[in-house]
């Protein structure tokens, strides 16, 4: 069984679920991938792991910059996702990374040549804890906003509010 509870964020409800004591999701409402690795039932339930993500969000909305390793996690994916998860929890609050740099760094862990920057979007897509794991941190190579489960404007907030002097890049066309 998976306890949840909503939590009302400035930029939409947000669903926060939890199993044996551990945060096992985090997810805006309707979002991509939403509530892609849960096969249980769920129980409206606000336990101790809920109110404490509750508590780790609002500390984030108004700015105190908390940071993910606060909470009990418990991930659920391919050791590669992990890989990308954990590295996504190492980008500081108001900073950015592209995904070429994450692809550049496990090709170096690993010892190999290189790693598809395309596989890393997939893994930053599947993030089961949004703004906990901080996805929306990774931009374009070019500095551009690219792909958010959660929405691009959303994206965008999540940024300004970290970073009020953020830009967003706007990719010209020809």
């Amino acid at each position: 069984m998976i306890n949840y509870s909503v939590y009302k964020s400035p930029i939409g409800d947000f669903l926060l679920c939890s199993r044996n004591d551990k945060l096992i999701g985090a997810w805006f409402k309707g979002q991509k991938y939403y509530l892609a690795n849960i096969n249980e039932e769920l129980v409206e339930k606000e336990d101790e792991v809920l109110i404490n993500a509750k508590k780790w969000l609002n500390h984030y909305f108004d700015g105190k910059k908390p940071q993910s390793i606060e909470l009990d996690l418990d991930l659920e994916g391919t050791e590669f996702r992990k890989e990308v998860w954990r590295i996504l929890c190492e980008v500081p609050y108001g900073k950015t990374i592209t995904y070429n740099d994450i692809a550049k760094r496990i090709a170096f862990e690993r010892g190999i040549e290189k790693m598809s920057a395309q596989a890393i979007g997939g893994a930053v897509s599947h993030n089961p804890i949004s703004i906990i794991i901080p996805c929306h941190r990774v931009i374009g190579s070019n500095g551009s906003l690219t792909g958010y489960a959660g929405g691009i404007d959303r994206k965008l907030f999540l940024l300004k509010l970290e970073n009020p002097s953020f830009q967003q890049k706007v990719s010209s066309s020809p």
